[in-house]
């Protein structure tokens, strides 16, 4: 059973997502400030944290980023439609995916799945089939051991990432829309989507490139999209 973190400072919505998860069988883990959830991630074993931004105490922003300090476990954010700024700011810091209240329980628990999955496919539970390793100039990704080395080092990659890499590296010199990217890794419709793919794909740069700005490998292919260069 997976141990999902419920984190707002509103019970009514703590109590709603509680209900929600649990008809799906998740058992539901819950915090009112970032406090909380900051201390919950660190004592329980935690698969998911679905997080408020705007709490007391402390933030969702700021219990985030301690949480990114020593877990890669996936972090969806809730937030208020007027709080496009701090989805931005959510996804420079690390969250994997935004929710935009008042949500729509089927979309809510569609993306808590899609995040799951990921996070499993990666080691944090069963291991998806197994596949060769791939290696693109510098870059080897071992799809058994789910590691990634860039020049022999290696390289810590979010679940959103190493997807994101190993559907490139998958496709060399394939063009692929942000769109495309969204609707493949993410699993879901891409509305809005640009912004988001945008920040993952500036993330992934800073990983894996010696230089972000004049990237080797993940290069614009301006007006259509990204492709990984062979």
């Amino acid at each position: 059973m997976y141990n999902i973190l419920v984190c707002d400072d509103e019970k009514d919505i703590v109590e709603a997502l509680n209900i929600y998860l649990s008809s799906e069988g998740y058992n539901i883990i819950k915090a009112y400030n970032g406090e909380e959830a900051v201390k919950a991630v660190a004592d329980r074993d935690v698969h998911l944290v679905l997080m408020d931004i705007m709490m007391p105490v402390m933030d969702g922003i700021s219990a985030m980023t301690k949480i990114r300090e020593k877990s890669n476990i996936p972090v969806i954010l809730l937030t208020a439609k007027s709080e496009d700024t701090d989805k931005i700011l959510g996804l420079n810091v690390g969250a994997d995916d935004y929710v935009t209240k008042p949500f729509n329980p089927v979309e809510l628990i569609a993306r808590v799945k899609a995040q799951l999955r990921r996070y499993m496919s990666l080691g944090g539970g069963s291991i998806s089939k197994e596949e060769d390793t791939i290696i693109i100039g510098g870059i080897v990704l071992d799809d058994k051991a789910r590691t990634v080395t860039v020049d022999g080092e290696n390289v810590n990659l979010t679940p959103t990432e190493y997807h994101i890499l190993k559907l490139f590296m998958k496709n060399p010199g394939k063009v692929y829309s942000p769109k495309d990217i969204y609707k493949m890794v993410w699993e879901d419709v891409p509305l809005g989507s640009e912004g988001t793919v945008a920040v993952h794909i500036r993330h992934l740069r800073e990983k894996i490139e010696i230089t972000p700005s004049e990237p080797r490998y993940l290069k614009v292919v301006w007006g259509q999209g990204y492709k990984l260069e062979e």
